[in-house]
This record gives C-alpha cells, sequence and structure tokens, in this order.
C-alpha cells in the first residue's frame, strides 16, 4: 500500500528541495468577513484554519493542508442568527490517536451568545467531502461516526469527539467540543449554563502527513509589497511540495492556479519558490504531456481508488479535465526560463525529479502535446477545430461553475490567447529544449513557431462582436432596470457607434455567447494585440457596469447585459462566475496594462485609454479593502453606490469564497501607477 508520505516524496519538490529549508518562525493571524471569523495557525508541522460561521446555520469548521483533511461539526437552523466570539486563538495541540499514533493540531476556544445548539453532523475527513457535505448535506456512509461522549477531562467539562482512523486504517482524525465553565455537551447538541452563552473549546487533529511550510526569506525578496495580511495568507498557503489554490476549500494543489500565481509573483518570489511551483506542475504532467487540474489525495484518494478497484491505497489521482492549464505552463516557463530565472535555466532544466526524470524532458512532453493538439486549426482554421472543451462536460478553463462559459464550447481564452501565446513560447524555447524529449517532440516542438502565427491570425476574429449601437443601448437599459443600477452613465460610455467585444465563448455551432468578460486582461500580458484589437477590449472593459465592467468596488469578471434573458439569469451576483469580482481577474489586467504600456510602437490615442483605464481599475482595486484577500466577492447597489458584499453572506450566494486564496495574494508582486 503507497502511504502518502510516499506519495509526496515520489512528487518531489524544486532544485532547492524542501527538506533542506530551515523551520519557519509561527503564523498566526485572523480574517473577520462576512458571516465568518477565519483564525489561521501554522507553527512547526501544524498548519490549520478554523473557520466559526455565523447567522442561523452555524458551523465549525478547520482544514488542515495536510492531506487536504478537515473536521466540521454543523449544527441545526437557529431561530435567530448567532455570532461566535473567539476567545483564545488556535494554538497546537498535538496528540495521540487511540494506537499511540501521532495526530496534530489545534485547540481553540470560542463561545456563541445561543442557549442552545443542536448538532446536525460531526465529519473528519477529506476537505473534498467537506466541500460536497456543504452544498448537499450528504456525505458517503463510510466516513460517518457516531459522537462519543466523555466526562471532564483536559481541565474542562464534558465533552463529545467524533474521531475514526482514515479508511485505509492510517492515522485519521479528530474533532472534540469540551465544555467551559457550565456550559453542558451532551451527544445531541450544547447548551448554555447560567450565563446564557455556550463557551467550549475546539480541539481539531488530523494524521494526514504534514508540508513542508515556506515563510519569509525562503518565499518573499525585498521586493515584496509591505502589506501584512497579504504576506500572511500568501505564507499559509505556500509549502516546499506546493502551492494551495486557496483556504479552506481548495487546501491542495491546482494547476492553473498555481501558474497564474506564479507568473504574477515571479518578481517577489525566491528563486527556489519559483521552480517549487513550477516542479509541482511537472511532477504531476500527464503521461501524454496534459497538465493536472487538480488532485486527489488523502482519504479523497483512499476512498476513490477502492470504489475503482484499486484497493484502499492513498496513491493521489490526478484530474485532467480543464483545457486552459494545458496552454499556461509554456508561457510562464518562458517567462522564468528565457528572463527573470535565466541564470538558472540550464540548471532547472537538467535537474530530477524524485521519481528521477528530468524536468527539461517534462517540459518537452507538455510542448510537444500541445504542438500536437493545436495542429489542425493552423492546417486549416475555422472554429470546429478550436480547442473545445472536452466532451460531455460544461467546464473546461477557470470558470469553471457549469454557467461560466455561457454553455459555450470553444472559450475565448482558451482559443484567442493562451493557445497562440503557448505556441509563441515554445518557439521561443526551443534552443533550451534541444538536448531534451524524444526525437518525435523535438520535431514537434520545431512546429510551434509557425502554428503559432497562424493561430494569432485567424482565431481571435472568431470570437469578435459587433452590436449595432440602438440595440446595445436598449440591452444596457432593460439590464439597468433589472438589476436595479443606473443606466445613464453605462449609456454615455456607449456613445452613438457601434459596440464592438470579444464574446465569452463560442457554441457548438460556432455561434459567440454574447457576454463581455474579463479575459481580455490575459491577452493584454501574454500576448502582444495590434493596436485596433487593444481598443476594442480596453474600451469593452473600460465602460461603466452595465455597459461594460468596471464598478466601483471592481472589475467584474462578467457582464451579461446584451445576452438573452435565459443568459442574464445565469449570470447574476450571486453566481460563482457572475457578476462579480475575482481578486486575481483585477491583477491579470493591471499587469497586462503595464506590459502593453511598456511597448514603444502603439499610438498616442491607445496608449491614454490603456492609461485611463490603469487609473481606474487602481482606484476599484483599493475600494476592495479587507475583502482583497479572497477569493471573490460581490456587490450591492444603494444610496447611490456600489458597495462590497462578502460572498457567501447571502443565502442566495450558490456557494462561499475562500478568505485565503492564492492567486489574491499577487498585489504583493504588483503597484499602483504613481501619477
Amino acid at each position: 500500500m503507497i502511504r502518502l508520505a510516499a506519495a509526496l516524496l515520489l512528487i518531489g519538490t524544486g532544485v532547492a528541495g524542501s527538506a533542506q529549508r530551515p523551520a519557519s518562525a509561527p503564523l498566526a493571524f485572523r480574517i473577520d468577513e462576512g458571516r465568518n471569523i477565519n483564525a489561521f495557525f501554522r507553527q512547526g508541522p501544524i498548519a490549520a484554519h478554523l473557520l466559526l460561521r455565523a447567522g442561523t446555520d452555524p458551523r465549525i469548521l478547520v482544514g488542515f493542508p495536510a492531506g487536504n483533511s478537515g473536521v466540521a461539526l454543523w449544527f441545526e437552523k437557529t431561530a435567530r442568527p448567532v455570532t461566535w466570539t473567539l476567545d483564545a486563538p488556535p494554538r497546537v495541540w498535538p496528540a495521540g490517536d487511540a494506537r499511540g499514533r501521532p495526530l496534530r493540531g489545534i485547540r481553540a476556544s470560542v463561545s456563541v451568545d445561543a442557549r442552545e445548539l443542536r448538532f446536525r453532523q460531526g465529519l473528519g475527513t477529506s476537505i473534498r467531502i467537506l466541500r460536497d457535505y456543504e452544498l448537499l448535506r450528504r456525505a458517503p456512509a463510510e466516513v460517518i461516526v457516531a459522537p462519543r461522549l466523555l466526562g471532564g477531562m483536559h481541565g474542562g467539562g464534558a465533552s463529545v469527539t467524533w474521531a475514526r482512523d482514515r479508511l485505509d486504517g492510517a492515522p485519521g482524525y479528530l474533532l472534540q467540543i469540551i465544555g467551559r465553565g457550565d456550559t453542558v455537551v451532551t451527544e445531541s447538541g450544547i447548551t448554555a449554563g447560567t450565563s446564557g452563552r455556550i463557551s467550549i473549546d475546539v480541539v481539531a487533529q488530523t494524521g494526514e502527513t504534514p508540508l513542508t511550510p515556506l515563510a519569509g526569506a525562503a518565499l518573499l525578496n525585498d521586493r515584496a509589497r509591505d502589506d501584512q495580511r497579504t504576506r500572511n495568507a500568501l505564507q499559509f498557503l505556500s509549502y516546499g511540495e506546493k502551492y494551495l489554490a486557496g483556504s479552506w476549500r481548495f487546501d491542495t494543489y491546482f494547476g492553473r492556479d498555481t501558474l497564474m500565481s506564479l507568473r504574477l509573483l515571479m518578481p517577489v518570489l525566491q528563486p527556489a519558490a519559483v521552480e517549487d511551483g513550477l516542479s509541482s506542475v511537472l511532477v504531476r504532467l500527464a503521461a501524454n504531456g496534459e497538465v493536472a487540474h487538480e488532485e486527489d489525495i488523502g482519504e479523497f484518494a483512499v476512498l476513490r481508488n477502492a470504489r475503482e478497484g484499486r484497493g484502499r491505497t492513498d496513491a493521489p489521482i490526478y484530474d485532467y479535465a480543464m483545457v486552459d492549464d494545458d496552454f499556461m505552463l509554456a508561457p510562464v516557463a518562458r517567462a522564468w526560463l528565457l528572463e527573470r530565472g535565466r541564470p538558472r535555466a540550464a540548471a532547472f532544466l537538467a535537474s530530477r525529479t524524485a521519481g528521477g526524470e528530468r524536468r527539461g524532458d517534462l517540459l518537452a512532453r507538455n510542448f510537444a502535446w500541445v504542438v500536437g493538439r493545436t495542429a489542425a486549426f493552423a492546417a486549416d482554421p475555422g472554429y470546429r477545430r478550436l480547442v473545445a472543451i472536452k466532451d460531455g462536460r460544461l467546464t473546461g478553463q477557470w470558470r469553471d461553475s457549469e454557467e461560466g462559459l455561457g454553455r459555450g464550447r470553444y472559450a475565448y481564452d482558451v482559443n484567442a490567447v493562451w493557445v497562440p501565446a503557448a505556441l509563441g513560447a515554445i518557439g521561443e524555447l526551443a534552443p533550451l529544449l534541444r538536448p531534451y524529449g524524444t526525437q518525435a517532440e523535438r520535431a514537434a516542438i520545431a512546429r510551434a513557431a509557425a502554428q503559432a502565427q497562424v493561430w494569432t491570425r485567424a482565431a481571435p476574429p472568431l470570437f469578435a462582436l459587433t452590436l449595432p449601437a440602438a440595440e446595445a443601448r436598449e440591452d444596457v437599459r432593460r439590464y439597468a432596470a433589472k438589476v436595479g443600477v443606473p443606466a445613464a452613465p453605462a449609456l454615455a460610455a456607449l456613445g452613438t457607434a457601434p459596440l464592438s467585444f470579444n464574446a465569452l465563448s463560442l457554441d457548438a455551432a460556432g455561434r459567440p455567447v454574447p457576454v463581455v468578460h474579463s479575459d481580455d486582461g490575459f491577452a493584454l500580458l501574454f500576448t502582444r494585440p495590434d493596436a485596433g484589437s487593444l481598443d476594442r477590449s480596453v474600451e469593452a472593459i473600460a465602460r461603466p457596469f452595465p455597459a461594460g465592467l468596471m464598478t466601483d468596488v471592481g472589475l467584474l469578471v462578467a457582464n451579461p447585459a446584451y445576452a438573452s434573458a435565459e443568459v442574464q439569469g445565469r449570470f447574476g451576483a450571486n453566481a460563482y462566475h457572475g457578476t462579480v469580482v475575482w481578486s486575481w481577474q483585477q491583477a491579470i489586467l493591471a499587469a497586462g496594462l503595464d506590459r502593453q504600456l511598456a511597448r514603444a510602437d502603439l499610438p498616442a490615442a491607445t496608449r491614454a485609454r490603456l492609461v485611463a483605464l490603469r487609473t481606474r481599475l487602481w482606484r476599484a482595486i483599493g475600494a476592495a479593502g479587507e475583502v482583497r484577500t479572497s477569493e471573490l466577492w460581490s456587490w450591492a447597489y444603494a444610496d447611490g453606490r456600489y458597495r462590497v458584499a462578502p460572498f457567501g453572506a447571502s443565502g442566495a450566494d450558490v456557494d462561499e469564497s475562500n478568505a485565503a486564496q492564492l492567486w489574491s495574494t499577487v498585489f504583493l508582486a504588483l503597484r499602483p501607477p504613481t501619477q
């Protein structure tokens, strides 16, 4: 049986190797957002995120980066909203399980202004299962155990415990609720004493193998911005083995998140930290060269391996369902190997993973796959030969909720940006990769530059969309009234000329999905558009919502004003990829504007548009305030202005947002314009 420790050893890390890193100082910080108190703690091998959710559906949850594991306790709905208080923050609380094997975790003291809370479900397992239970209110029978009531212990009152081994018999998970003072704990719930307030200690532990923290001088150089909250979030998500996508919901590797965060953070990351991140992507490549989107590890891997006939093993399972990340690796590798990391490039490519493969060979594997996958369009351009999302799916790129692409099949960013950028980067990297890959792979890589020219010329026009001015203006009037925002600023920005923008996607018949989107920011950062294309992208983005994407609280990632009522209904302010703000999309655009403004070949009018958008964007970025490290946020419009609304705080929101999101920390490498 392959244990998780062995799996992580086989994965390997960057050139420096995480085993050589010095121990990091304790990390403890707190983020209060919407209904949630988020208390983060990391010391030595213990890393934990305690989340207390207030309201009428209270919850206690602790996520662990180790094994992407966690424990959680859901309570029954309360008659009135309740509010938690963190009386004593998390502290180290190691212990052993019933067989004396080590468990690592935390203990924290909390209280809540309720006379009684009834237990709905306690679980200790994979974050993936906790995530599913949060959305669906069900979990596999194998992971459910009954609570066990104990008498006073650890200097406290009675306690109730959910504890068990992992499904393969390895050390598992423990959640314990201990009454403080005269608070009464039973197998079915908690009751306040004479104070009328419930006071408890929460003990949360996991037996999963810990990761190797990156922090301080091992992570950031002296060019990083002095934003302690963002630095804290990045440190909590950074490990020698991998970067975590976000906590609590994605406490593990995501390929796209890693690559985009590395690209933006590259100027302020230490070289070994960049190479650790690149290595984490390379060692998870499929045999054919595709980039892994996500990984099943820990108990989720045990459960899935058993159900699919491979026995109760925790051997990692990688997900290759996404298509955008396959084309991201080459442009990000180029930015490192030919620019900031050029002095280390030869050593990095020649170095070997723990599994014995040269990193240059792994890059060549991906590059050859990219060239092969895009050859048909290069030979005979047409929408049917674009890169489609995979059959049977509604998702395939970063807008990976089922409505995120407007039910399109061919995404703008994949085809108009990522494929041309990947092929161009492969062409530039070809000389460095001559010693690597098979003969067939090297032959494929040699064709990349020619294919890049065809894709750059022929793919973007397929997404260009123009609407008559009168039609666009009427669309904006109707949609503004529908969502309760003013139409006048948007109409003034439209003017009387026809409206042009790039469609979000094409449907299966090649028809454009008429949703304005933020993915033009990718084009600004990773390609070199001509002036006309730049003008179309910048004008579409810069117009006030609901003509474009700009609001006072951020850049929206989608605007369906010009689409049908049916499509509009799927892109609201409560939708995960609807009319909401994603922090990293603002960062992509900010970095892209800087890159385009560094050019010397643009007309004065185009430069003026770029400068104006950059000024307005940074004003909106500054308005995000305390949600700036969050995954995303929504908005409300009242009293003549937009206000930030934490995503997940509303019962209408389809999901909740992570308080610490990897690609929301990238502003450590970005600075607002000085004039």
